[in-house]
């Protein structure tokens, strides 16, 4: 008898915990109950046909208690979008977050750190999102806790070098960049036909493109172009990624997979497309120009030659690291399957790079 009270409890239990469609992502199967906790989880294929989804799906989220659908980034088809903004049933995008492994996504290697976005996502400017609402509307001056755990986490993220893959090498950067006798600037490269580029930028440009305006620009600097590490490593071939060698002539491109943080050693001024290693320079007190619109663009920080009309408070450094690493996403231990914060994921990474 007891044994039957407590099933018919853990049912109804079950039964009133949000019934969740996942669409895709199959390589993060076993971690989904990790990052999505208290949910009754469905994983779904990416690859759904709409004559599978409506008879067998749609009606399960439309009688659901709780009904919501994750989705990574964009990858799902369209329809189920358009399904979900009809019937008001919420949307949840998944990204990595900003420091993320050790190892490149493309690698598969389970991320540290996700984030989890009900209005859009961070790096498509086109239409608001979490990140964007938090740093539009958040009142920091107001959490001195937050701003203080702000500046000891930069402070850590500098000084151990943790940037989001952590498969780099580490150089001796002055053997590499040559003796300073002039500015330098460093172009950051990107996997061209990204998400991030394709939302973010609102014109046709490609990294030998940024190359070419830094050097326009700054006639009488050194100009250094690192190009992406998994254009690098050839991960990343489709599309047809624009080829560094282009732009030898104007700049000193780097053909090894260097460490972020030693790249920017010396550098006085970065240009980037929409790259998160932007806004790591950023960090360091390094002059950015963004061609596109990053998440850290468009708040009074970066010198930005895109423009995004939601975006009118001016922010600090400081205060979009708050919200980006503190606020905006969750962490987690893949190999201890629990939930963690950025010290802790900090710390972690720190310890498996070295």
């Amino acid at each position: 008898m007891l044994s039957h009270r407590r099933l018919k409890q853990e049912n109804r239990e079950k039964a009133r915990r949000p019934f969740t469609l996942v669409i895709g992502l199959a390589p993060w199967r076993n971690l989904l109950a990790l990052w999505l906790p208290g949910r009754r989880l469905l994983p779904v294929s990416r690859d759904v046909q709409p004559v599978v989804f409506f008879p067998i799906w749609a009606p399960l989220l439309l009688l659901a208690h709780k009904p919501e659908v994750v989705v990574w980034g964009f990858k799902h088809p369209r329809y189920i979008a358009r399904f979900c903004r009809r019937f008001n049933i919420p949307l949840i995008r998944l990204e990595d977050g900003f420091i993320r492994s050790v190892g490149l996504g493309a690698a598969r290697t389970p991320p540290f750190s996700i984030c989890m976005d009900r209005r859009g996502i961070y790096f498509d400017p086109m239409r608001p999102s979490d990140l964007e609402h938090l740093l539009e509307t958040y009142d920091f001056a107001a959490n001195q806790d937050l701003m203080s755990r702000a500046r000891i986490g930069i402070e850590g993220l500098i000084g151990s070098g943790i940037s989001k893959y952590n498969a780099s090498i580490r150089v001796d950067i002055e053997r590499l960049y040559g003796p300073k006798t002039k500015k330098r600037v460093l172009v950051l490269g990107q996997v061209e036909g990204d998400m991030s580029i394709i939302k973010g930028v609102d014109r046709s440009l490609d990294n030998n493109d940024a190359v070419r305006i830094a050097a326009e620009e700054n006639p009488n600097a050194q100009i250094i172009y690192k190009p992406h590490p998994e254009v690098l490593r050839r991960t990343r071939t489709e599309p047809r990624q624009s080829d560094p060698r282009e732009v030898q002539d104007i700049a000193l491109v780097l053909g090894t997979d260097v460490a972020l943080a030693d790249a920017l050693t010396t550098i006085d001024h970065v240009y980037t497309l929409t790259s998160l290693s932007g806004f790591e320079a950023l960090l360091r007190g390094i002059k950015v120009t963004c061609l596109g619109m990053p998440f850290y663009a468009g708040w009074g920080a970066t010198d930005d030659r895109q423009r995004c009309s939601r975006r009118t408070a001016r922010r600090s450094p400081e205060e979009i690291f708050a919200a980006a690493y503190l606020l905006y996403p969750r962490y987690f231990d893949p190999i201890g399957r629990r939930a963690i914060t950025f010290e802790e994921a900090l710390n972690a990474l720190a310890r498996a790079k070295a």
